[in-house]
């Protein structure tokens, strides 16, 4: 049976389907108390308070039902509740919930690594996996890792990139200034170069002739950090060969080349790492988010020969959680039997839904993406938002990203009909804005 066959049977109510204003009572008095303790850091974008989720959709605390467009910022591979992952946390809770992986030995813990280590690009293996919580930990733990093996002080990135906001990783993002305003200096020694499109010379060209030639010389460059598709950035597919530019670049100087897959990988763009569409082999991988659907797990796949520090170089008391690992081991069956083929056809079903529509809606420009990273342009971010909102206000939870962009990132397990209602609520979405 199918992983699309197996989904929790949710589908067979009417989605969207709102039966309250929004934000339902219900809805409002959750708002309210979390405001009122919760930290204002958190940016939350339209007033959903999840009851529950069956597949793609979404329940609120007042029974409106939504279709579930951005599953958790990528998070949720393989939908709501997904009998098989249900299976494998329950099996695994019944057993051990947590023992530190830093310090002992858990049966989970070795498959989930050997899984990851041999789901590499051909060309990066042998490799070794570290476990961590999150994809910013993950990126913590290459930025440490590439500085160690090489023994250089700098990095280098892009700008428009989301690398994560703890201090290392922090110094890696540039998606908004707003991230890094008030912290005062982030880890020295990070540079930034145009992402693809960002500019007439962009990635290897502008860190050969300006950061090469007026900011660092290649050998102090521990390591380029770039993510295969951008995501928070505005989702932006790069150019053939321009990821190969980056290979070239690090391999003349002895850089390392780090793809941060924590939003493209676990087969979200119809391959198991975005990075295999240019048929490019980096040195270190970052996952995280889809990896075990919707519990906290990220690693660092690096190879063998790279991943050489001692014990007690890096640890982590929850990295690598059995029930975590458990999870993922069950994601990453169902990514592999059925959803890296679902996210290819209904990526392509939503990329040509969405150039259509933009021939005939002048609000929308610049459909593009791979697998089930959609993203396309409107004028600017204030209408971008008010895309987000008018979505939401018709049961389709979707994102903005970059300076006027809007992304889809739905479960893996999306159907066609799924697929469909969302194009229906856009163009309708972007009638009511237009007006």
């Amino acid at each position: 049976m199918s992983t699309l066959e197996t989904r929790p049977p949710a589908t067979n109510l009417p989605v969207p389907d709102l039966v309250t204003e929004l934000p339902g009572p219900k809805a409002r008095a959750v708002i309210d108390q979390d405001e009122a303790v919760s930290s204002p850091s958190l940016t939350r974008v339209y007033p959903l308070v999840v009851d529950h989720g069956r597949g793609a959709v979404i329940t609120d605390v007042d029974g409106n039902r939504f279709l579930d467009f951005n599953a958790g910022i990528g998070v949720n591979a393989t939908g709501h509740a997904h009998p098989d992952v249900l299976a494998a946390v329950h099996e695994q809770v019944d057993a051990c919930l947590h023992y530190c992986s830093s310090d002992f030995y858990h049966p989970v813990h070795a498959e989930l690594c050997e899984r990851l280590a041999g789901s590499v690009p051909d060309g990066m293996g042998p490799a070794k996996v570290f476990l961590a919580n999150s994809g910013t930990e993950a990126v913590e733990g290459a930025l440490k890792l590439a500085r160690h093996h090489t023994g250089r002080p700098n990095v280098i990135a892009f700008y428009g990139a989301f690398h994560g906001r703890s201090l290392g990783s922090l110094s890696l993002t540039s998606s908004k200034a707003k991230y890094r305003s008030g912290f005062g200096i982030v880890t020295p020694g990070s540079y930034h170069a145009p992402f693809a499109f960002d500019g007439e010379v962009t990635g290897a060209d502008y860190i050969r002739n300006v950061l090469f030639t007026h900011m660092t010389e290649p050998s102090d460059v521990a390591a380029i950090f770039v993510e295969p598709v951008q995501g928070e950035g505005g989702y932006i597919v790069p150019p053939d060969g321009w990821l190969q530019s980056l290979r070239d670049l690090c391999d003349e100087h002895g850089i390392l080349l780090v793809m941060d897959e924590v939003q493209s990988g676990i087969g979200r763009t119809g391959t198991m790492w975005a990075c295999e569409h240019d048929g490019v082999v980096p040195d270190i991988i970052t996952a995280g988010k889809g990896l075990a659907s919707g519990l906290p797990l990220s690693a660092i796949i690096a190879r063998g020969s790279i991943m050489e520090w001692a014990p007690g170089k890096h640890g982590s008391t929850f990295g690598g959680n059995p029930v975590a690992c458990a999870a993922a081991l069950a994601t990453l069956d169902l990514v592999e039997r059925d959803l890296m083929v679902n996210a290819v056809a209904r990526g392509e079903q939503l990329l040509a839904g969405m150039r259509a529509l933009a021939d005939r809606q002048p609000l929308i420009t610049g459909v593009r993406g791979r697998g089930l990273m959609i993203g396309f342009d409107l004028p600017d971010h204030h209408t971008a938002v008010a895309l987000e909102t008018a979505c939401f206000e018709r049961g389709l939870l979707g994102l903005t990203c970059g300076k006027r962009g809007f992304r889809f990132a739905p479960p893996l397990v999306i159907t066609e009909d799924e697929a469909a209602i969302a194009l229906s609520i856009v163009a309708d979405a972007c009638e009511a804005v237009a007006r």
